[in-house]
């Protein structure tokens, strides 16, 4: 047997990789974070916010209700199991209250944006004190976790604990969240005919970005980018569009 030339085993070489390529997938990341909780959608006016999505969907959101305290409402529609999008925005109800709380970065960013972009996402557990102390653990410095509700229009009561990364990149990493047992995911009963695709984040600072999802333990797509953003593919009734 002839000694193969060194252009052909390149050739050879290229077509084992194409074909590992093909059969194994050219990404092991998946297009979706496994624990994606929600995305949201932020606006300074709900209604906009509503029917803007509803143009590109083809499906209207649902009013969801108020975070009280936190100067913010909602409404929402379903991704598909266990993940859905929420709408945020600030509430005129609460706009003359002088609370604090009220006073915080989301609330602040929700004033100034006329046309609605993604502003933050959530991965849910099962154990939110569990995590806390493994990303503490980890070296990353949290908020320390709280409780939450929201008074739905039915006058059934959402409760949820949560905690966020003292630093989380404006957004681009997420907040977690576990869910009362008593309380129906939203994605549950939230309006239909929407599913998520694929999620990503991209950053000028994608390696810092990449070490600190990885620390926190989440197949999340970090991408390079000339600005930082979140990016999600989605499916509704009036085809794919795209949120960033």
């Amino acid at each position: 047997m002839s000694p193969i030339s060194r252009r052909r085993f390149l050739a050879l070489s290229a077509a084992t990789l194409a074909a590992r390529h093909i059969a194994f997938g050219a990404d092991p990341m998946p297009a979706i974070p496994t624990d994606l909780d929600h995305i949201l959608l932020g606006i300074n006016d709900l209604d906009h916010g509503i029917a803007w999505l509803e143009q590109r969907s083809g499906v209207r959101a649902s009013f969801g209700g108020v975070h009280p305290g936190r100067g913010t409402r909602n409404a929402l529609l379903s991704l598909g199991p266990r993940c859905y999008l929420e709408i945020i925005a600030p509430d005129p109800a609460q706009l003359g209250q002088s609370s604090p709380t009220q006073k915080n970065a989301l609330w602040m960013k929700l004033q100034k944006i006329k046309e609605p972009r993604l502003v933050g996402w959530a991965v849910h557990t099962d154990d939110l004190a569990s995590l806390a102390r493994k990303v503490v653990a980890a070296g990353l410095d949290i908020k320390q976790p709280r409780d939450g509700s929201r008074s739905r229009p039915d006058g059934k009561l959402l409760r949820w604990r949560s905690f966020s990364l003292k630093q989380d990149r404006g957004g681009l990493l997420p907040f977690f969240i576990e869910w009362s047992p008593e309380s129906i995911h939203p994605s549950q009963d939230a309006p239909s005919g929407c599913v998520i695709q694929s999620f990503a984040i991209e950053s000028w600072v994608d390696d810092v970005i990449k070490s600190t999802v990885r620390k926190l333990g989440i197949d999340a797509d970090s991408r390079s980018g000339k600005k930082a953003l979140l990016r999600a593919s989605i499916t509704g009734k009036n085809g794919a569009f795209e949120l960033t």
